[in-house]
């Protein structure tokens, strides 16, 4: 075979450490840009960064060879450096240890994306725990509700 096509959806939410609500909407102004340019950087395609003042979505399109552990380091490595150097009110940022990733078929890209985009709305509804809670449990997860959030 000559050449390689792929086409890679990832669906990535993580939170701020012990979910507090420090992505303020000035924060978020410049921080869902930011992502959006760490993805970029990382021959990604960004189509959805949104996010609530404890967590963020992001819904990116990736290259073959990118790992996802490998994007998921740098959107929260790089981010939280430039956190710390942009907001210095916010000497006690960080993002939680892990992150719920969730593989997109083309054909969910759609509403992915406009899940995505209307979190502010979305959450009116349902907390940030039983949202992600939630999308673990479609997808099969089995697991102990406090494990998730550790």
């Amino acid at each position: 075979m000559g050449s390689s096509w792929t086409q890679n959806f990832y669906h990535a939410v993580f939170s701020t450490k012990f979910r507090t609500p420090w992505i303020s909407s000035e924060v978020e102004q410049r921080l869902l840009p930011f992502l959006a340019g760490i993805a970029k950087d990382l021959n990604c395609t960004p189509i959805a960064i949104n996010g609530m003042p404890e967590h963020v979505h992001a819904l990116v399109r990736f290259p073959s060879d990118l790992a996802v552990a490998d994007l998921l380091r740098h959107l929260k490595a790089r981010s939280s450096k430039w956190i710390h150097q942009t907001y210095p009110a916010l000497p006690d940022f960080a993002w939680q240890e892990g992150y719920g990733g969730f593989t997109v078929s083309k054909t969910s890209v759609s509403d992915v994306e406009q899940y995505i985009r209307n979190q502010k709305e979305h959450h009116k509804e349902i907390g940030f725990e039983g949202e992600y809670l939630a999308m673990l449990r479609k997808t099969g997860w089995e697991g102990n509700p406090e494990d998730a959030f550790q």
